[in-house]
């Protein structure tokens, strides 16, 4: 499939890193309207630069987008994209506004296309692993999950020296001003409604607690929530609560409740993150978790290595071979246009939620996911 990129910032480096792990997809141009960036990109991997979107979908006969413009750009290039008859794969957020993610979803199906998007991280060895024991029933009927997204005080650290690996900065200030909740909290809650179902309400908190982040630079908005936490309850009566923010000390980390014992995992951002069970054992009057993890076999994935820089060792492309696959082979994907618009309502939801007096109404549902085949 000849796939065509929008945007070469610091993001567009992870696709990079593991687009050769997927046979089935062509780069075949690349567009920014930032004329530095686009050719110290193209520069760099060699690519064809394109002066516009119609010229990149035009000219380089593209099938598929990889929308990886800054998450405010997001729905624009999304619906240019869909109104010139081509499939689209967008990184997170699908839009920033509610209404603007439901009118892409119904637009692509209006025009028989495909749109998806990023966290493709359910599709992980890790997330796939959970999903499997929890099918199996290893822990019992489940009752609670406690998740955190917290990557310490993001403002204290050097991050004016974190660059990509073709030199491109870490772009900041974008990245407090659309905030971390709706950057982050999707990894875990599109791992939680493919387990348990769609949810029902979300009952929330979200603050800023840092205004000032940048020194001599001014944020628009200023007071973007840097914090939130969320009780959200799932369909399937499976309650969870997600942390996500950047001043609380750095933990990624998911535990699954069960009535007979724990399931965790330390990172989402690893794809191959360990998986262990802790069971719940009764020693004479006292009933208590053992202290003992046992390490679940982490299901293995076909494909190529991860060598990502720094934390984050995930396969950003994953998502975009999936789609692909599913629209070649006339199938439906594994990530459903129904099923990441319910994952961007969430994340929106717990990011606005003093917009809703504290707790939100999910309107959304989804078709149940399928597991991958190697699960």
């Amino acid at each position: 499939m000849r796939i065509g990129i929008i945007g070469c910032g610091f993001v567009a480096d992870y696709h990079m890193q593991t687009l050769s792990n997927y046979p089935n997809l062509k780069l075949v141009g690349v567009m920014d309207q930032n004329k530095d960036r686009a050719a110290h990109f193209t520069d760099f991997y060699g690519i064809k630069h394109f002066p516009s979107i119609e010229a990149l979908i035009e000219k380089a006969e593209v099938t598929l987008i990889l929308n990886l413009t800054n998450p405010r750009n997001h729905f624009e290039v999304s619906k240019t994209c869909l109104n010139a008859g081509v499939h689209v794969y967008s990184e997170k957020p699908l839009a920033t506004n509610f209404a603007e993610a439901e009118d892409l979803v119904k637009l692509a199906e209006e025009k028989g296309l495909a749109i998806a998007g990023a966290p493709c991280n359910i599709l992980s060895e890790t997330a796939q692993t959970l999903w499997k024991a929890i099918r199996e029933n290893v822990i019992g009927p489940i009752r609670l999950v406690y998740g955190e997204m917290d990557d310490g005080m993001l403002h204290k650290m050097a991050y004016r020296k974190w660059f990509s690996s073709s030199g491109v900065p870490w772009p900041y200030k974008d990245e407090f001003e659309v905030g971390c909740t709706l950057e982050h909290a999707g990894y875990y809650i599109g791992w939680l409604v493919a387990f348990f179902g769609a949810a029902e309400t979300v009952t929330a908190f979200s603050a800023c607690l840092i205004p000032e982040k940048v020194a001599n630079e001014i944020l628009t908005p200023s007071d973007t929530p840097d914090f939130s936490v969320a009780c959200i309850r799932f369909s399937s009566g499976v309650v969870a609560r997600l942390t996500c923010g950047i001043v609380a000390p750095h933990n990624h980390g998911l535990k699954i409740v069960g009535e007979e014992g724990i399931l965790c995992t330390d990172d989402c951002w690893n794809y191959k993150s360990p998986v262990y069970v802790r069971k719940r054992i009764t020693i004479r009057r006292k009933t208590l978790i053992s202290p003992l993890k046992n390490k679940v076999p982490l299901l293995k994935a076909p494909g190529g290595k991860i060598k990502q820089r720094g934390s984050q060792q995930m396969d950003f492309v994953r998502g975009v071979g999936e789609m692909a696959s599913a629209i070649q082979e006339n199938r439906l994907s594994r990530l459903p246009s129904d099923f990441i618009l319910h994952v961007n309502e969430i994340v929106l939801a717990i990011q606005n939620i003093h917009e809703y007096g504290g707790t939100y109404k999910v309107q959304t549902r989804f078709k149940p996911l399928t597991p991958m085949p190697w699960a």
